[in-house]
This record gives C-alpha cells, sequence and structure tokens, in this order.
C-alpha cells in the first residue's frame, strides 16, 4: 500500500493550487506537502512546470470554520 502519489506541477502552479486541486483544502495540508517535499520551497511561490511533488496521504482534512462568534 502506498502512502504517497506523485504529481506534476502544471503552468503558475502553487504549491496551495496543487493541495486545493488534490484535497480540496489547504489548511495544515500544505505544510505537510512541504514537509514531505525537502527543498520544495527552494522553487519559489510558483512552480516550475514538470516539478514532481510528492502528496503525503492525509486521513482527513480539519473542516473550516465557517461562523465567528464575538466573544471566543
Amino acid at each position: 500500500m502506498t502512502t504517497e502519489r506523485t504529481v506534476r506541477a502544471q503552468q503558475g502552479d502553487t504549491v496551495d493550487a496543487i493541495c486545493w486541486r488534490y484535497y480540496k483544502a489547504t489548511a495544515g495540508i500544505t505544510e505537510a506537502v512541504y514537509n514531505a517535499n525537502p527543498g520544495l520551497a527552494d522553487h519559489g511561490p510558483i512552480l516550475p512546470h514538470g516539478l514532481q511533488v510528492q502528496l503525503p496521504l492525509i486521513e482527513e482534512a480539519k473542516p473550516v470554520r465557517t461562523e465567528i462568534a464575538l466573544w471566543d
């Protein structure tokens, strides 16, 4: 059983865009992708076209809080 999958960056991709495309979330996931890919940040915010990016297995994305209470 594999715990990661490899994808290639498309033209103009950012790590956030890749996370949204494959996980439908970015909170906490973007950091996990950077941790799984040492040196990925060295490429800057826009990734080179065709760059291989390892996507770690993420069990469940944390839900995004849509309501804000004034006294939290």
